[in-house]
């Protein structure tokens, strides 16, 4: 799948390595990600890499996203 440059408007998609930029494609994805996008990250990376990214002191995710994605990944 091609993520949208609009999710990584800060950076060229091409520098984005997918291991190494977990956190930051994670955080992305789940605050402004379209159905496919977030289908797709559960897809790419485990539930609990997911579920540790939100339990980071300095996510990047709307207190709102975090509590509904808390509820998701259960």
């Amino acid at each position: 799948m091609k993520l949208r440059q609009t999710l990584f408007w800060d950076t060229n998609l091409n520098n984005i390595d997918l291991k190494k930029n977990a956190q930051y494609v994670i955080e992305r994805v789940l605050e402004f990600g379209h159905l496919d996008e977030v289908s797709w990250l559960f897809k790419t990376y485990p539930k609990n890499e997911i579920k540790q990214t939100m339990d980071l002191p300095r996510i990047q995710i709307s207190p709102k996203s975090k509590a509904l994605w808390s509820l998701l990944t259960k």
